[in-house]
Formats: structure tokens, sequence, C-alpha cells
């Protein structure tokens, strides 16, 4: 491949997911709205926000009992924070995407009959209109993201009982507030009382909301595909990237993604994705999802649409800036070594302390991580590394700050919307 090529053709709205409007608006209010969570605190928006262009600003999240916004957050009483960073929320709709997660635990699969491979499983309902929907469902079963921890609420004892069981609950919660329900019977053709809502038809509001609200293809790079120049430094960063640099053997595609799953050797921090057998203060990635040796410390390829906007960069927010990541993929091994805890996007939690790096004083398991590493590294001078900086900037959407809908000043539940 030459170093001119470009390997994505242009976006069109044809790419993208139907989405009924009616449906989005619902899924709007239901993004902001702490009904969904367990302990009535937090809702979608808090860690995917507006202000933070569909993210919240940290390396691990804050999630259930934390106080605030953004980088600003703080713990509050939360228990642990949460392992990994909130992914970013853009071009979730387009057709291309079958698989969602850092660790790909969501695929479009036919195996349990509903359509997708999910942690949920057989017991995930039918129904569901696309990814964007069944990934909507996860976060309120999680315990450290919306559910809460047993004892404190009838979602977060429910899920502990099934992941299943506590969507009816939830679900009858979206439907006792009659400007929902309203809502629901006006939108949905298959439901012509409230109590037809179910989560099936939260999903999918959440779902239309997501795949219409998140869209973002008017970059000055997709000018250049259709004959704009771009400006010389990001123009000789795009010849590094689908050339000598092979950034695109991995962020390849309109999404520039490959969606699939690779070792790039980032600093380990943070409380893990810890597992039944496993309590260890670690994240072994794609592992966790097939129990198979060879996806360990593997994470999915994000996509760059927007990149710019979503620091801190890797699966667990260890860099930053873009130079921090871009710095890393020259040379993994420098910049691990490198890498200290002051670089991690952290909110001050003394009691946390032994934890937040406690994996690193375990010097095998280092050794484990050290010794996968799928990037095959180029060696980058300070000059290319700003060119390529320059042209993920110019992945930036025009109107990437000019969402259609944005966040609603209210919701139905009259909970306080952050």
């Amino acid at each position: 491949m030459g170093v001119s090529a470009a390997v994505a053709d242009p976006i069109t709205l044809d790419d993208f997911v139907d989405a009924d409007p009616a449906q989005a608006r619902i899924g709007q209010l239901l993004f902001y709205d702490k009904i969904l969570s367990g302990n009535r605190n937090i809702s979608c928006g808090t860690c995917h926000h507006h202000d933070h262009a569909g993210g919240d600003g940290l390396s691990l999240g804050i999630g259930e009992g934390g106080i605030g916004l953004g980088p600003d957050r703080q713990i509050g009483d939360i228990r642990k924070r949460v392992p990994r960073n909130a992914p970013a929320l853009w071009n979730l709709g387009h057709i291309s995407v079958d698989v969602m997660f850092h660790d790909g635990r969501l695929e479009v699969s036919d195996q349990f009959g509903n359509g997708f491979d999910s942690p949920a499983e057989e017991w995930l309902p039918e129904g569901l209109d696309n990814i964007v929907a069944a990934q909507a469902l996860f976060p309120l079963t999680a315990q450290f993201e919306m559910a809460g921890n047993p004892g404190e609420n009838d979602i977060a004892g429910a899920t502990h009982d099934r992941i299943d069981a506590a969507w009816p609950i939830l679900a009858a919660r979206v439907r006792a507030n009659e400007t929902y329900a309203n809502m629901f019977v006006e939108a949905f053709e298959n439901v012509d009382e409230p109590l037809e809502i179910s989560i099936v038809e939260i999903g999918n509001a959440l779902g239309a909301f997501i795949t219409t609200e998140w869209q973002s293809y008017d970059s000055p790079y997709d000018a250049w595909l259709t004959g704009t120049p771009l400006p010389d430094d990001a123009e000789r960063g795009r010849a590094l990237f689908f050339g000598e640099a092979r950034c695109a053997s991995c962020h390849s595609g309109p999404l520039f993604t490959d969606q699939d799953f690779h070792a790039l050797g980032l600093p380990a921090f943070g409380p893990g994705r810890t597992r039944t057998f496993d309590k260890m203060p670690r994240d072994v990635g794609r592992m966790g999802e097939t129990d198979l040796l060879s996806d360990a410390y593997r994470f999915r390829t994000p996509s760059l649409r927007n990149v710019a906007l979503t620091a801190p960069y890797g699966h667990n927010g260890a860099y930053p800036t873009l130079r921090h990541m871009i710095r890393h993929h020259s040379d993994p091994v420098t910049a691990r070594a490198a890498w200290t805890p002051e670089l991690a996007a952290l909110p001050h939690a003394p009691r946390f302390g032994g934890v937040d790096f406690a994996i690193q004083q375990d010097r095998f398991e280092m050794a484990r991580q050290s010794a996968v590493l799928d990037i095959n590294p180029v060696m980058l001078t300070e000059a290319e590394i700003t060119d390529i900086e320059a042209f993920l900037h110019a992945l930036t959407g025009a109107t990437a700050h000019t969402r259609p809908m944005g966040r609603p000043d209210a919701v139905p539940s009259g909970l306080p919307v952050d």
C-alpha cells in the first residue's frame, strides 16, 4: 500500500442503522434520567456526557455513588473505581459495528437465538433493534456503574440473582411514569398500553438516541476524501498513518478500527476486571470473555473518529494526550517503563491507595503482561509524531460539538440532570 493510499470510503447517512425520531427523543430523556440506576443517583449521561464528547475525561470512571461530573467527579462513597475507561459513543450506529466493549463481550451472533453473544447469554430478550440497543442494557446491571451494591436497592439485589432479573423492575419504574408511558405508546407500534413497555423498548429507545446523536463524519479528513486538501502537517501525518508508521494496520476502515483485539502493552493499574475465580487486580482483556490464553491482555481497537476530543487514551486511560499515545505505539517498551502514576486521571481517593497501583508490585504478572505485545514498533521522530497528531486532529468533525438533540434540561422522573 502506498503512503498516499486512503483505506476508507466516505461515510454517508445510509451507512447507519435506521432509528425512529420519536423513539430517539425518549432515548435522549432516558439517557440522562437517573431512574434507570439502582439508587437513582447516576445516568448513562453521567459517564457519557455531551460536555465531554460522550465520555467523562477520567482514566477510570467513578460510577454509582460518585459526586460531580467529568474530570471533577469525586469518589463519594463508591466501593471501587470502574475498572476501564468510558468508551466513546461516536458512530456506534454504523452498520459495520458488530462487537462492543473493550473486551468484546457483546457481539452480533446467532449463538443464543436472540441475535447476540452477550453476558446475558440466552436471557437477553429478543426484539432488540441492533447491537447499540443491546449494549445500552448492560451498564444498568453493573454494580459499580449503575446498579449499586447488594442490599442497597431492588435492582442490585435482582442483578445478583441473575443478570436479567433487574430489567423487568426497571421497566416497571419507567412505565409507572405517566409521561414516559404516553411517549412509549405513541412512539412504538407494538405498544398499545403501558403494561406492554418492557426493557426491549427501553433498550431500543436508548439505541435510537445513541445511534443518531453521535454520528460524525464531517471532519477535514472526510473533506479530503472528496478532494479538499488537508493542512500540510496533517497531510504529512496522513501519509505516515497509512504508510510507514503502519497505524492503519489496525485503525482501518471508515471508523478507523478493525474491530479486532490487540495487546498494546499499556501500563497496568486500577482495580482490574476481576472474575469469580481470579481476584487479582488485573485485566486480562479479551481472555476474560473467551477464556483463551491466546487472547490474554488484548483489547478492542477503538475508533479514531473524534479521538482528539476523547482523552484520556487506552482501555484504562493510561495516557492523557494523543502525543503520549503515539509515542507509546512508536516504542511501547520504553514508554511503559517511563510511565508514572501522575499521568493517569484518577481523582484523589486515599482509601484506594493500596489498590490503584498494587498490580505493579507483582513482578510475575508484570512479566506476563510485558511478554504479550502485538505492536511492531516504528521509531518516529518528534516531528513525525507531531504530524501524526495533526492528522488525528483532522478526524474531528466540524459539528462534533453541535449535537442534534443534546442534553435535556429536565427529565420525566424529576430527578436532577447532570
